[in-house]
């Protein structure tokens, strides 16, 4: 045993399982790729201040669960707890939206931290990824990314998720259903804590998940009803071409999400078979969340889906991932001379493509069989003195056991044939 093990909430991805992982990090990428979405990366931690504005000082995210730390030189940053913020901040330094083409679409993948209590579905280290498109206000950009989240799970066979919709409303309706609510909600029997959000940001309220809370907001004012005309129109539209698209919704004027940025269409994807943490991704509008980090007025929408809860999703469902094998030739040399002209061989199997492995460390011929089996290898070569002399390696079928011998020579091109 070593002497250290992961920190707590957090996860090591090891193989077998690691490929299902990054099957699904596949498959949501790949409608986005297919869209005009260009791949960013940016870093695992950022200034504090771009979350605190961001995110929102009231969220419980900035409040309780970012981990901040100060630099040797006196820097204020934290690790990522979120993409968003850290997606417009590095498309604003790069001043991509002055490319002339907008809106700018962008996707990532990659790691985000939260000190979270940790439970099945919720985790300190946790895994996403993110598609955002700056600088457009069009409810077709809206529509086009809730049709491609929900391509994304289809295609991984996920039927069980349903879309929940709302409208967070805009600047012009947004404060006079701020004043209902808070109205409505100082009149509760709520916590020191829960009452300093109501004066901050109420529509967090909302979003709290105690049972003690959500039984007091029957009867709550709810956004849709005030909602301005244009805020209106703009929502029926994405409903419209989600509708046309042929993608099932639900809603939900409840909805109002975590962060403080959402404006307008907000949405999330949850899984029943999950329990308590049903949302595996979610996303929706955020047109002032440029100006608040210091840019322009860039009108923007994204979203977010859950690595692992999508694998957890998955899992509820009993869906098997058809995972190609890592390994489709092994070979195993009994000898010197053997091992060199099969390692010769492996590396040239690599290099049209096909995924070879090698009986490393002098293993016998049983061992080295057995290590073929679990390799998971379609075909394995057996290369012994007898065959060197007569120039030809022995090709075995690992489903079927049958065993013939071919050209050392044109093995290659065998195998290529073979596994097309």
């Amino acid at each position: 045993m070593s002497t250290f093990s992961a920190p707590k909430g957090t996860y090591d991805l090891i193989p077998p399982e690691s490929a299902k992982y990054l099957a699904v990090r596949e498959a949501i990428a790949a409608p986005l790729r297919n869209s005009g979405y260009g791949y960013i990366e940016t870093p695992g931690f950022e200034n504090v201040e771009l979350f605190a504005r961001g995110v929102g000082e009231s969220t419980d995210i900035v409040t309780k669960e970012m981990y901040a730390f100060e630099t040797k030189g006196g820097d204020r940053l934290a690790l990522r707890p979120e993409g968003t913020a850290s997606v417009l901040r590095a498309a604003l330094e790069a001043n991509l939206h002055k490319a002339g083409n907008l809106p700018v679409k962008l996707w990532y993948s990659g790691s985000y931290y939260r000190y979270e209590r940790p439970q099945k579905g919720r985790y300190r280290h946790f895994s996403q990824v993110g598609a955002e498109a700056i600088g457009a206000e069009d409810p077709a950009l809206d529509a086009e990314l809730i049709i491609l989240a929900d391509q994304a799970y289809r295609s991984l066979g996920l039927r069980q998720f349903r879309i929940l919709l709302n409208s967070l409303g805009d600047r012009e309706c947004r404060p006079v259903y701020r004043a209902a609510l808070q109205e409505f909600l100082r009149g509760l029997d709520l916590d020191e804590d829960t009452r300093r959000r109501i004066e901050i940001n109420p529509l967090r309220v909302l979003d709290d998940k105690r049972e003690s809370v959500q039984k007091q907001l029957a009867g709550v004012p709810l956004l849709r009803d005030y909602l301005c005309d244009a805020c209106k129109a703009y929502h029926e539209e994405v409903r419209e071409l989600i509708s046309a698209a042929g993608v099932a919704y639900e809603d939900d004027p409840k909805l109002v999400r975590g962060l403080d940025y959402y404006t307008r269409t907000t949405f999330e994807f949850v899984h029943d078979g999950l329990g308590s943490q049903s949302a595996v991704g979610g996303g929706g509008r955020y047109d002032g969340l440029s100006e608040m980090i210091g840019g322009p007025a860039l009108p923007s929408v994204g979203w977010a889906l859950g690595v692992d809860r999508t694998v957890l999703a998955l899992e509820a469902e009993g869906i098997a991932l058809d995972l190609p094998a890592p390994t489709s030739v092994f070979a195993v040399p009994l000898g010197d001379e053997a091992r060199r002209v099969l390692f010769g061989k492996v590396t040239e199997l690599r290099k049209v493509g096909v995924a070879a492995d090698f009986s490393y460390g002098a293993k016998g011929l049983k061992a080295a069989m057995k290590a073929a089996n679990r390799s998971g290898a379609r075909y394995a070569l057996v290369l012994g003195e007898r065959d060197l002399a007569e120039g030809v390696v022995q090709l075995k079928d690992m489903a079927s056991g049958e065993q013939q011998p071919v050209s050392v020579n044109e093995i290659v091109a065998e195998l290529e044939a073979r596994l097309g």
